[in-house]
């Protein structure tokens, strides 16, 4: 049977760099890689990972729960999906998709956990395994989220340099943090510019915006900018506006949040706040392999920054 000596020989490396190879391929260059995976290739060598997992009493599986309605945020939940697999796949870990947190069925090293309300966070904290939030919270929860502040602060500054006038949130009708960080972003714009800020709050559905702005319709003077807390809401306002001959982007002007799949599909596209969120899922496997690593240690939170990405609904 090949060992792991036999690829260190055949590949004039250390056993050490071998299993650094197979267990931690981050830490080693893309040239040694590929001398080891060469050498295990022509060896006809593979790792028994489930063997190592039993000595060390793992599993190898990482939950996600999902504890929102995945049929209104499809799109960017698949971004996220695929960050989190590529980040676990590099220590060779699988990934198991959960959207009920009633009951959990079968052993896991750790989660990673979305979409949480505050009513959640009991069940979380029933949890034994090491847990990483995608998402900011104010329980203390290590987590991963884009920095929901600054991307709503970059929206507004950019509404008020192309000259809209009269500024107006559209918010999502919820008492959650990164929302409560969303609207802190505006006012502080607000405040700083001595406007008066304007706050709409409706679900995170198209149709809800665009029927609130519709109902409103006389309130919103020509000259007027929509800073929207996601995209969704930013078409349903697009639509709203194009059905009162509004002209989009000369007369009214929309920013969405998000910058996954809708933006591009909108008509004319959305300018939005884009989060990399494919890349946060990534760090967010990181953060929980990094925690379980030790012992379930505090990991902290880490934010992203956002991009602008200008498009054709802002002049």
């Amino acid at each position: 049977m090949v060992t792991l000596s036999d690829v260190a020989k055949k590949a004039n490396v250390s056993k050490m760099t071998v299993s650094r190879v197979i267990n931690h391929p981050e830490q080693v260059t893309d040239e040694l890689k590929l001398l080891v995976f060469k050498a295990m290739k022509e060896l006809n060598y593979r790792p028994n990972v489930a063997a190592k997992a039993l000595a060390r009493n793992r599993t190898q599986i990482i939950k996600l729960f999902i504890l929102e309605e995945m049929s209104t945020v499809e799109p960017y939940y698949m971004s996220l999906l695929t960050g989190i697999a590529r980040g676990l796949e590099k220590r060779q870990y699988s990934l198991q998709l959960v959207t009920q947190h009633s009951f959990d069925i079968g052993g896991c090293d750790g989660y990673i956990i979305t979409g949480m309300r505050d009513q959640d966070y009991e069940w979380i904290g029933r949890l034994e395994k090491p847990v990483v939030l995608f998402g900011e919270n104010h329980y203390g929860y290590d987590f991963i989220d884009t920095d929901n502040q600054k991307g709503i602060e970059m929206a507004t500054k950019y509404m008020l340099d192309r000259n809209y006038q009269q500024i107006i949130f559209v918010g999502i009708d919820l008492n959650e943090p990164f929302e409560y960080s969303r609207e802190a972003g505006y006012l502080q714009v607000m405040q700083q510019v001595q406007k008066r800020p304007q706050i709409i709050r409706v679900s995170n559905h198209s149709h809800s915006a665009e029927k609130k702005i519709g109902k409103n319709w006389s309130k919103f003077s020509s000259n007027t900018g929509f800073v929207c807390a996601s995209d969704r809401m930013a078409l349903g306002v697009e639509r709203a506006v194009m059905k009162q001959q509004g002209r989009v982007p000369e007369e009214y002007g929309i920013i969405g949040h998000d910058g996954v799949f809708l933006d591009q599909v909108a008509d004319p596209r959305l300018t939005t706040i884009r989060q990399d969120v494919t890349k946060m899922g990534e760090a967010c496997a990181k953060m929980v392999l990094q925690k379980i690593e030790q012992a379930g240690a505090p990991q902290g939170e880490r934010l992203f920054v956002p991009t602008l990405v200008a498009r054709e609904t802002t002049r």
